[in-house]
C-alpha cells in the first residue's frame, strides 16, 4: 500500500513538472494575435508587420547558449515598441523593451531559451489610428573574442634587463 502510494506521488510530481516546463515554453497570446515561430538565422532576417491591436504578429525564437546576435526595432510611431521575453523563465516581464532600453539589443546567450518578440502600440498614450508599421532586424554577430588585458608598458630601471636563460 506504502509502495503505490509513492509511485503516485512521483508520477504526480512529474506530471506537475511536466506541465509546468510546458506552460514555460508556450507563449500567453492577446485575443487576436497570430504567432509565427521562426528559426535562428544565418544571415539578418528582417520582419515587418504591422501593430494593430488584436491582430498583431508575435514571434518566437529559439536560441541557443554562445549565440551572438543584434535585434533592431525601428518605426515611424512614437507609441510603438517591442518587447522580448524569455519564455524559459516563469515570470512574465519583458528583459528588453524598446520603450526603455533603446532601439536596439546586442548580446550573446548565456543559456539554451526560447525568446518571444511582441511589437505592440501603447495603449497609455493618445494617438490616433489603430496601430504603426515596424520592422525589426535579427543579425547574427560572430561573437567578439574575450578581451586581453592591456600589457603593462615597461618602467624605466637603474638595472639592465637579464639575458633570457638558454634551455
Amino acid at each position: 500500500m506504502k509502495d503505490h502510494s509513492v509511485r503516485t506521488l512521483i508520477a504526480a510530481a512529474a506530471l506537475f513538472l511536466l506541465t509546468v516546463s510546458a506552460m514555460a515554453q508556450t507563449p500567453q497570446l492577446d485575443p487576436g494575435e497570430k504567432l509565427e515561430k521562426l528559426q535562428f538565422p544565418a544571415v539578418t532576417m528582417q520582419l515587418k508587420g504591422w501593430t494593430k491591436f488584436g491582430n498583431g504578429h508575435v514571434y518566437t525564437l529559439p536560441v541557443r547558449a554562445g549565440q551572438h546576435l543584434k535585434i533592431s526595432f525601428s518605426t515611424k510611431s512614437k507609441f510603438a515598441f517591442l518587447a522580448i521575453f524569455d519564455l524559459s523563465k516563469p515570470d512574465d516581464e519583458a528583459f528588453f523593451g524598446t520603450d526603455e532600453d533603446g532601439m536596439s539589443f546586442e548580446t550573446t546567450i548565456k543559456e539554451n531559451a526560447t525568446w518571444l518578440l511582441r511589437p505592440y502600440y501603447s495603449k497609455v498614450s493618445p494617438r490616433r489610428g489603430l496601430g504603426a508599421p515596424f520592422s525589426i532586424l535579427i543579425e547574427p554577430l560572430v561573437a567578439a573574442p574575450p578581451a586581453k588585458p592591456p600589457a603593462e608598458p615597461e618602467r624605466p630601471s637603474l638595472f639592465p634587463k637579464a639575458p633570457p636563460k638558454p634551455q
